[in-house]
Parts: C-alpha cells; sequence; structure tokens
C-alpha cells in the first residue's frame, strides 16, 4: 500500500495546486518575490527597491564625475504567515482518488479554499498604508460613469505611478456597476468582446480589471472636530501632527486625513490619545504648510477598491524547510512548486484508524513596500 498512497500523495498535491491557482487574486497580481531555497517560518527576505536618481548637468574636466550611487535599498518581508488546512478521508476516498484522475474530495477544495482566502485576505490588510485615495465613501463606484477610474488614474500618475502592470481590484458590486457602462461593456467602443462574452472588464484605461470577494472595508474613527494644535503650524515634510478640539472621538490606523489649505489625502499610521490632545502620525510627510488650528478631516468608512502597480506590494513565499528530517513517525510529506504562481504547497499525511488526515500547508509574506504605487477608490 506504500506505493499506491505514494502516487495518490502525489495525485492530490498536484490537483490541490492546480485548485488553489485558481482561487488566488492578489497573490497572482502583486510582485511576487520567490527563491527555491526553503525557509522555515521567521525568515526574513531582503526585497530591492530602486534608487531615485538626479539628472545633471554635464560639464566637461579632465576628470570623470562620481557615477551615482547604485546601491538599491532593501525592505524586509518577514515570513511569519505559516498556514495549514487539513481534511480526513476514508480508504473508499483513497481508492476513488487513485483510479479518477480528474477527483479531488470536496473536504480537500474547502481545504484549498481556506488557504487561498488567508493569503488574500492577508494581502489585503496591506490597504491602510495606501494614502491615495479617490471616490466618495458609502457610494459604490460607476453607477453611471467611469469618471472614478480616471480619477484613480490621475491620482496614480500624480504620484509617479509607471503606466505598465497596472492592476485594478473591485468588489462585486462596483464591478457590476461599471459591467453596466457602455465604455466597459460594448464592444463597439473598446474593441473588446471579453466583457460580453466572459462577463469580466478585462483591460481597460491602462489597467488589469479584477473583482474579488475579499475587497475589505474601512471602519473609519469617529473624530469630526480635530484641530492642529501647534502655534507655529506645520511644516511641509512633518509626519505628525498634535491635534486639540475633540472630546472623545478616535483617529484609526488606515484613516484617510486632510488638512485644510490642500488637497492631498494621507493615511494615519497610528495615533495616541482618544481625546485631545491627540498625536497622529501620518504618511506621506506634508506636502504644504499647515497653519496652527487647521481643520483636520477624516474619510468616512469605504469599501477599499484599490489601484495599484504590480511593485507597490511584496508577497514572498518559499518551499518549507524540512524541519522534520530526523522524525516523521507515520507522515508521508511532500512539496510542488506551482510553474505558473511559484506558490509552494506542501503536503503531509498521517495515518490514524481506518482514515488519514491530509493537511496542506503554504509559508509566505506580505508587505507594502511603495504606497505611491497604490490608490484607493472609496465605495
Amino acid at each position: 500500500m506504500a506505493n499506491d498512497l505514494t502516487v495518490i500523495i502525489d495525485k492530490q498535491l498536484a490537483r490541490g495546486l492546480k485548485l488553489l491557482r485558481k482561487r488566488l487574486i492578489m497573490p497572482s497580481i502583486v510582485n511576487l518575490d520567490y527563491r527555491d531555497e526553503a525557509k522555515l517560518p521567521g525568515a526574513t527576505i531582503d526585497v530591492p527597491l530602486p534608487v531615485s536618481y538626479t539628472a545633471l548637468d554635464v560639464t566637461p574636466a579632465t576628470t570623470p564625475p562620481t557615477p551615482n550611487d547604485t546601491t538599491p535599498t532593501q525592505v524586509q518581508i518577514t515570513l511569519d504567515k505559516h498556514k495549514h488546512a487539513d481534511y480526513v478521508l476514508t480508504d473508499p476516498d483513497l481508492h476513488r482518488i487513485d483510479k479518477d484522475k480528474h477527483f479531488l474530495p470536496m473536504q480537500a477544495e474547502a481545504a484549498i479554499d481556506a488557504l487561498a482566502r488567508i493569503m488574500n485576505t492577508d494581502i489585503w490588510t496591506e490597504y491602510k498604508g495606501v494614502f491615495g485615495y479617490a471616490g466618495t465613501a458609502g457610494t459604490t463606484p460607476f453607477a453611471s460613469a467611469i469618471t472614478q477610474a480616471t480619477d484613480v488614474r490621475k491620482t496614480l500618475n500624480q504620484q509617479l505611478c509607471p503606466k505598465g502592470s497596472r492592476r485594478f481590484v473591485l468588489d462585486h458590486d462596483a464591478e457590476a456597476n461599471a459591467l453596466n457602462l457602455a465604455p466597459f461593456r460594448d464592444a463597439s467602443q473598446s474593441n473588446d468582446a471579453t466583457p460580453i462574452t466572459e462577463g469580466e472588464i478585462g483591460r481597460k484605461l491602462g489597467f488589469d480589471w479584477y473583482a474579488d470577494d475579499d475587497v475589505p472595508s474601512h471602519t473609519a474613527g469617529t473624530a469630526d472636530t480635530l484641530l492642529v494644535n501647534n502655534g507655529a503650524g506645520l511644516a511641509v515634510g512633518a509626519t505628525t501632527a498634535i491635534t486639540d478640539g475633540e472630546a472623545a472621538g478616535t483617529v484609526l490606523a488606515g484613516d484617510i486625513i486632510t488638512f485644510a489649505g490642500h488637497a492631498q489625502t494621507y493615511t494615519v499610521i497610528s495615533s495616541v490619545g482618544g481625546a485631545a490632545p491627540t498625536l497622529i502620525t501620518f504618511y506621506p510627510g506634508l506636502k504644504a504648510t499647515v497653519a496652527d488650528n487647521a481643520a483636520i478631516t477624516l474619510k468616512a468608512t469605504h469599501r477599499v477598491n484599490l489601484a495599484f502597480h504590480r511593485e507597490a506590494i511584496a508577497f514572498a513565499t518559499r518551499p518549507i524547510a524540512d524541519s522534520v528530517k530526523f522524525f516523521t513517525g507515520g507522515s508521508e510529506i511532500r512539496s510542488l512548486t506551482d510553474p505558473l504562481t511559484n506558490i509552494t504547497l506542501r503536503l503531509e499525511v498521517m495515518r490514524q484508524y481506518k482514515q488519514t488526515v491530509w493537511d496542506y500547508d503554504v509559508l509566505y509574506g506580505k508587505k507594502l513596500i511603495r504606497p505611491e504605487l497604490a490608490c484607493r477608490l472609496a465605495g
């Protein structure tokens, strides 16, 4: 039976990985950092970031100028997400798997769904660092026009986001609205029949469009009378503000705020103090000076439809190091890496009485590494 079970394990692993590929949205469209060296949970991965250059005047001289520093900066991603989902198969199930090349038990599908969902939702938690903002909180986009898409495009352009490799991920309400609009739907306007034949927007306005079950909602803080409390005001580049004027309201991480006097939006990194005075830390640094007693406004609770360049968010995955090589007991362990997504799925099989426990697991980490390359579209 050992040889037969080995064949069944390989089949279950391959079928599970194929299904996982189909269920993933966010891990397949962000910047995927993958190497084939095995890692243990908690290991860190260095992801390089590009270096900014300044063009200089050409000045003839006897010696050449010192070249620009080309050493990229590094952002560390911790492989701190080690997730698993298990299920039980009886002996009749094993025989069916062995005989039917297309059979994947419902329990296995549910386990794969659970892994796909947790990877997706883990990436979505990075939205809190995104400061770009368009749309109207509480109003589903694309009810009557495509202007929200062009507003997002303008915001990304102003944030110097490269125009290639842009993605737009909507919740299903926003996607349904978009599919009802002629510029998205009609082949006569876009020379693309995909929206009608497949029910998908495809590539429009410089974005690859997707819909995702896991688009989150951001519940905003309750502060509504915040004022800057600094006699000298706030200088350009400032990233903190002490406030007054609020008796009991809250400011939460991920809130979008604006300062009176300019339209730039900022995301709250943290706040200290539930009532005045409150110290708010935000990103990016102020784009304009702000006067003392200037009002600070919070955007309301909103769905976080997200447009971004693939380099905005990094998703790192690695094969799991063999930490049980000295003792596996009655377990059989196999790993397989998907050649399309580079996600490595591991399957451990443990024999019990008249049944086997099958346990899928994955190891990964994620991080918003370039927030300027993303923009929320509120819904």
